[in-house]
């Protein structure tokens, strides 16, 4: 069998839209970054910088579960492409 190198493009940048949609679904919620942070067991500042940073910091995929559960958003409304971007 012949195993050849195919071509995708892994450029963009999907942390941001991550970023900018914890954000959002947050200021819906009604909720701070400190209670948001006490929710899924990290600190204020990982909060605060995964929202500033947009995208310059990542999640695990563990903390991203938190996060939707506390948001109570489907995981994947937080990869949706941001207006913003």
């Amino acid at each position: 069998m012949t195993v050849f190198k195919r071509n995708f493009d892994f450029s963009y940048n999907y942390m941001k839209d991550v970023s900018l949609n914890i954000r959002k679904y947050r200021k819906i919620a009604g909720i701070t970054q400190e209670q948001l942070a006490a929710d899924v067991e990290k600190s204020y500042d990982f909060i605060r910088r995964l929202e500033f940073k947009k995208g310059d910091i990542g999640c695990s995929l563990d903390t991203l579960y938190r996060i939707s559960v506390v948001l109570n958003q489907p995981i994947g409304k937080f990869f949706e492409k941001n207006k913003d971007n």
